[in-house]
C-alpha cells in the first residue's frame, strides 16, 4: 500500500475534519481514508469501470469490506430478527463474579 502525506493543510480544515471523523465515528485516518475511497470511486465511474484517469486497469477496494458503524436500535433490530426465540441464557454475570471472588 502507498502513503500519502499532505503538507500545509489550513488548521480550520484540519479541524473541520477532526470534527468530522468524531460525527462519523471514526479516527482522522479512518475519515480521510473514506472520503478517498469515495472520490475514487466516482473518478473510477467517470473514466470507466476498473479504470484509473492513467488508463492503468485496476480494482477498486470494496466497501464492502470495511465495517460502517450502526446504530444502537438497528444492531438490536437485527438481532431480533435473527435470534426471534431470544439468545440463550447462561448463569447470571453476578453469579460468576461471586464464584470467582469466592475461588480465591
Amino acid at each position: 500500500m502507498s502513503n500519502l502525506s499532505i503538507k500545509d493543510v489550513p488548521e480550520a480544515w484540519a479541524e473541520a475534519l477532526r470534527q468530522r471523523a468524531a460525527r462519523n465515528h471514526r479516527s482522522l485516518q479512518g475519515e480521510l481514508m473514506a472520503i478517498l475511497e469515495r472520490a475514487v470511486a466516482e473518478g473510477a465511474d467517470a473514466v470507466g469501470p476498473g479504470l484509473l484517469a492513467s488508463g492503468t486497469a485496476r480494482s477498486l477496494p470494496s466497501t464492502s469490506s470495511r465495517q460502517a458503524w450502526k446504530p444502537v436500535e438497528q444492531v438490536a433490530a437485527e438481532l431480533r430478527a435473527r435470534f426471534p426465540q431470544g439468545l440463550p441464557t447462561g448463569p447470571s454475570s453476578i453469579d460468576l463474579i461471586r464464584q470467582d471472588r469466592d475461588a480465591r
